[in-house]
């Protein structure tokens, strides 16, 4: 297959060409998260709380199989760029067999810390009940998980952004399909209750990857995938893990931030707890919308910049950030106007609407801001540049919002915890505007 069209093709459509396939997958699997989390409130607000405590966790195992997968992404892309085929094979390759490794690793860890975990921030046994019922069959799929977003990244590497917006789709509706029916039971299906939602969330996870397995089968592919005798180069190791533990350290920091202000929250009361489950279940559709831009950016990024196409390089990232910007203006609109509307998915409980409306509005000042770490992060990944995205993020859920959290609840209560959120964004993003100019533009332009 011909992949010159990523350093030929006009840079708006190629970026909407590239992304917008990750974009609409992305809505459907944040629209998935709500509608998953709307069925779960139907059993009960104990049940909802179990979620938002096991959510954590799972950032964690995504951000693990992501961060691995973005390694084997960015390193295939540049060697498909440098016209290095055996090395963008091998890239692949190692990349899924860690992959298989990490997952079967982390399904043993999260099992056994889960119950001591969810004991740090409630001892309300119904809820840790919940939660430990759901907890121990969704962990049960993690290599899975792993397998089939080392798959997808493969796939994004090679250009075939359709093939994966295809299998995610199908992944998710399987998800929003099978929720009712095993949670509250139709026709010969038992109601299963909090376990039918881990079920049902396992099994969506499941098809795309079967499904990435038999297209990579039945089409034939630049990336093959194969077993060698040299194949575990040291060298591409690092290369891989150069980028993937940044990446994993990247996406796994809100989970460390949520643990975080989980604990700030609990002292003030368990209604704000899962207050901020819920935004973070709704602030799915904004972000992973932004995720699928930047997912798009990714190979183009590597690509070019593996062919020594350094003006297309910083094109896609001004394209890429007034997408974004898009993005984020529109979910902050949402925010302000529908706050109510959206929390009532999730609860009937007039406090915690309340609480929710509150938190959605105040965070929200922070989401067009947001887009310059956003974009400059999937610039700096897609460039191989993973340590500099991992600056920018450790900036924006653990440097400033975590201190910030606990100093303005303490001043102000928990109101104080919300305004946290917009504050870190706008360091961040000043931080990530001074990176990209001193670190990318200046060293693109010694490259031309």
């Amino acid at each position: 297959m011909n992949q010159t069209f990523m350093k030929e093709k006009k840079i708006l459509p190629l970026v909407l060409s590239m992304s917008l396939p990750m974009v609409l997958s992305m809505l459907v699997n944040s629209l998935y998260n709500i509608i998953d989390s709307f069925f779960v409130a139907k059993i009960s607000e104990n049940a909802m709380t179990a979620l938002s405590l096991v959510y954590p966790l799972q950032i964690l195992i995504n951000a693990v199989a992501v961060g691995l997968g973005i390694g084997l992404n960015t390193t295939a892309s540049f060697y498909l760029g440098a016209q290095e085929h055996e090395k963008a094979n091998d890239s692949a390759s190692v990349g899924m067999i860690l992959s298989i490794i990490h997952g079967l690793i982390l399904t043993l860890v999260c099992i056994l810390i889960v119950p001591h975990f969810l004991r740090l921030f409630t001892q309300d046994e119904a809820v840790i009940s919940y939660a430990l019922t759901y907890s121990y069959i969704v962990f049960g799929f993690t290599t899975p998980i792993t397998v089939g977003i080392a798959f997808e990244k493969v796939f994004q590497a090679e250009g075939q952004m359709m093939i994966t917006m295809t299998t995610m789709l199908c992944g998710c509706i399987t998800n929003i399909i099978l929720d009712p029916i095993f949670i509250f039971g139709i026709g010969p299906v038992p109601k299963m209750g909090i376990a039918g939602a881990a079920w049902a969330t396992g099994i969506g996870q499941i098809v795309p990857m079967v499904l990435y397995f038999i297209i990579y089968l039945k089409k034939p592919l630049p990336i093959r995938l194969y077993i060698r005798k040299g194949m575990f180069d040291p060298r591409l190791c690092r290369q891989i893990y150069g980028v993937g533990i940044p990446a994993a350290l990247n996406m796994a920091l809100p989970s460390l931030m949520i643990t975080a202000l989980n604990g700030i929250l609990a002292s003030f009361s368990s209604v704000y707890v899962l207050v901020l489950g819920i935004y973070y279940k709704l602030q799915t559709f904004i972000y992973l919308t932004a995720n699928g831009i930047v997912q798009g950016i990714r190979p183009i990024t590597g690509y070019n910049y593996g062919a020594g196409e350094y003006k297309r390089v910083r094109s896609v990232f001004k394209t890429a950030l007034a997408l974004t910007a898009g993005v984020m203006l529109t979910g902050t609109m949402i925010c302000m106007v529908c706050a109510s509307c959206l929390m009532g998915l999730f609860t009937s409980n007039l406090e915690t609407i309340s609480a929710g409306c509150t938190a959605l509005r105040i965070i929200s000042l922070g989401f067009i801001v947001s887009s310059v770490s956003v974009t400059a992060s999937g610039l700096l990944e897609g460039l191989g540049q993973g340590t500099l995205s991992l600056i920018i993020s450790f900036m924006r859920y653990l440097l400033i919002i975590v201190p910030m959290a606990f100093l303005l609840s303490h001043l102000i209560g928990a109101t104080g915890v919300w305004h946290a959120f917009w504050i870190a964004e706008s360091v961040s993003a000043f931080t990530a505007g001074a990176i990209y100019k001193k670190k990318i533009v200046h060293e693109l332009l010694k490259k031309n």
